[in-house]
């Protein structure tokens, strides 16, 4: 029943001459990606390169477990997040810093994708899984 744009957004109908969206999970995450995404474009300056290449050899390094490298990554996302203003929450902070380092080490040696992408998954998942959930759940209301 939507027109998919060519942004991917889709676009809403008029019913009675009101624009008819009703929010779906789809339109939640969207909201959430553009808000994560505009606070990344922010950290993304910030973080420095060695940081990023510490990460790569962590991940290069087979003989590493996945519990190792998340265990590292933590500690580097933790560590950034002390730079961070104050007056942002922690947990977004961290949220958005995993994607960002996510990003940046994929951009560098995009192999590791399969590997950095499962890792900062196991790591939301351990480490924000309830602030993700209060998230979208704030969204919805």
């Amino acid at each position: 029943d939507f027109e998919l744009q060519t942004d991917g957004n889709r676009s809403g109908h008029f019913q009675n001459g009101e624009l008819g969206l009703t929010p779906t999970n789809e339109e939640v995450i969207r909201i959430i990606a553009a808000q994560l995404a505009e606070i990344g474009d922010q950290f993304d300056k910030e973080i420095q390169g060695r940081v990023v290449n510490d990460l790569v050899q962590h991940f290069l390094n087979e003989k590493l477990s996945k519990e190792e490298i998340t265990l590292h990554m933590s500690r580097v996302v933790r560590e950034l997040t002390r730079s961070i203003p104050s007056d942002m929450e922690q947990e977004k902070a961290m949220l958005v810093l995993a994607m960002v380092l996510t990003k940046k080490i994929v951009n560098t040696v995009p192999s590791l994708l399969r590997r950095v992408f499962n890792t900062t998954l196991n790591y939301m998942n351990q480490q924000l899984h309830d602030y993700i959930v209060e998230m979208v759940s704030a969204v919805k209301q």
